[in-house]
């Protein structure tokens, strides 16, 4: 063993690349290197000269393996010296223009939505995204039966047995976060309500955490003309598209009563998309006037107060203004994709000064 071991440890010394050293671990521990077969001698010895043998075996082996893993670094140390000597940099010379930071689409798309609505009198509440199931069902009007309650289509945090608190969920829309602002100010108000929701689901439309924004006004008042008022200058503001056509089709949420899912004009032309034109509709929110068990809930006489809202998802209308066509790539954090759609870090949208220049 003293043999092999001076042997090795003279060989890789002189070694004078990787290629070399690559070798030379091959023939001393590889699957037939000389220490290797020296390994599987042991199972020819004594149990006394095993004892020996074997631990003093294993102990060369590691200094072999150390010894080359020290020369490795050696070498590259060597070939990043040499290859600093061999380059040079022109300090003079003028930075690089393309831009190192730029804003994610969502982000960019928050807040041109907060300044349309801002522009409009309403201001932005914030909630919790974790929250009862209180507040995130109950308050809503939606059902122990409904199906959205279910666990394949809400994530509810685990709770130890015997746990009889009110279980917990990840908010599966911004609503709560209306029920929450009506308990704390009361009537009359005007918020929109954006934020991470979550839901079990996973597509190119669907991802398990996604962004919605909700709206909310409650005055004595409040019709449904209003509604659509707001929204048609919205989708105008938003897309940048002066008139704009909308189509209201009746359907049923249980938080709103009379409810309606709103459409916006579109035509598909050569498979391209395009908003505003067509005599197509797609599908963007769903509205309504606000239940009055929502306002119950919430502790807002619904015979004195009235209102509707408002929902839709944020990652959704970024696609449709911008042509993304996969949601899933909004979360892959690929730089590449990012410096495409991002935005520059310093160019606040304004109704102004443009949305989205």
């Amino acid at each position: 063993m003293d043999d092999l071991r001076a042997k090795y440890i003279e060989l890789i010394a002189k070694a004078g690349d990787e290629a070399t050293l690559e070798d030379l671990r091959v023939k001393a521990v590889g699957k037939k290197g000389e220490i290797s077969l020296q390994m599987r001698e042991l199972g020819k010895m004594t149990p006394e000269e095993r004892q020996v043998a074997g631990p003093a075996l294993n102990a060369l082996k590691d200094e072999i393996n150390t010894a080359l893993a020290a020369k490795k670094a050696a070498l590259a140390d060597a070939a990043l010296d040499e290859r600093l000597k061999a380059e040079w940099l022109d300090v003079t010379l003028p930075v690089r223009t393309q831009r190192r930071g730029t804003i994610h689409p969502i982000s960019q798309v928050t807040e041109e939505v907060s300044a349309i609505f801002a522009d409009m009198g309403f201001s932005v509440a914030e909630g919790p995204q974790i929250d009862t199931d209180w507040y995130n069902f109950d308050a809503l009007n939606i059902p122990s039966h409904h199906p959205a309650r279910a666990e394949m289509d809400t994530f509810y945090m685990h709770r130890a047995e015997g746990d009889d608190r009110p279980p917990h969920v990840l908010r599966t829309h911004t609503s709560p976060v209306q029920i929450r602002h009506m308990e704390k100010f009361g009537a009359p108000c005007r918020v929109i309500a954006p934020g991470r929701v979550y839901r079990a689901d996973y597509d190119q439309t669907h991802t398990p955490m996604f962004h919605q924004v909700e709206g909310l006004a409650i005055d004595k008042d409040i019709s449904m003309a209003n509604l659509k008022w707001v929204l048609e200058e919205f989708f105008s503001a938003f897309f940048e598209i002066d008139g704009i056509k909308t189509r209201f089709r009746a359907s049923h949420f249980p938080f709103t009563e009379p409810s309606a899912e709103v459409d916006i004009q579109c035509s598909w032309v050569d498979g391209q998309l395009k908003i505003g034109e067509g005599d197509g509709w797609l599908e963007v929110l769903g509205s309504g006037m606000v239940h009055p068990k929502v306002l119950q809930a919430a502790g807002v006489d619904p015979e004195e107060w009235q209102g509707f809202a408002f929902g839709m998802g944020i990652d959704r209308i970024s696609m449709l203004k911008y042509g993304i066509p996969d949601l899933r790539a909004f979360f892959d954090s690929d730089l590449r994709w990012l410096r495409h759609y991002g935005f520059a870090s310093l160019d606040v949208p304004t109704l102004h000064g443009g949305l989205s220049k």
